[in-house]
């Protein structure tokens, strides 16, 4: 007996590609966003960490007053960033998520698929040794060559 083929397999392998794509995507967002997190956070335990001596030239004063203003600068921009890939990992993470509920999907079509198959293999099966039985209950009482009689 031929068995048909599950139609959509082309389209669940392309479902699982995304998937696993979508995962690749998924932690590349995820890994970069913790990166971006970690830097930020350096950034601003360095800035906390800063002291000014307690005499200084006016010059070296204003220096190290636009020097810790663009070290600020940089490290609010810096949990800008970070705050900014922690949420495109957020989406990214949604689409992974999309990805796997469209192949759990497909993957139920194949399963349920699978389990028709199965139960017409069954059922062709038992159809068969049913007419068996009923053929052999059909011919009767009869004898085999020794003639000792027999019934089917």
């Amino acid at each position: 007996m031929k068995r048909a083929a599950f139609r959509l397999q082309p389209v669940l392998e392309l479902r699982r590609s995304e998937e696993r794509a979508a995962a690749a995507a998924a932690a590349a967002a995820a890994k970069a966003a913790g990166e971006a997190a970690r830097r930020a956070t350096e950034q601003e335990a360095a800035l906390a960490g800063a002291v000014l001596p307690p005499s200084l030239p006016a010059g070296s004063f204003v220096a190290a007053m636009v020097l810790l203003r663009t070290a600020a600068t940089d490290a609010a921009d810096a949990r800008a960033l970070a705050t900014a890939q922690a949420e495109q990992a957020e989406a990214v993470r949604a689409e992974w998520t999309a990805a796997a509920r469209r192949t759990k999907g497909l993957e139920r079509l194949a399963e349920r698929h699978r389990l028709a198959q199965q139960h017409a293999a069954d059922a062709a099966e038992e159809r068969a040794t049913d007419d068996l039985v009923t053929g052999r209950a059909s011919r009767g009482t009869g004898t085999d060559d020794t003639g000792t009689a027999w019934t089917g």
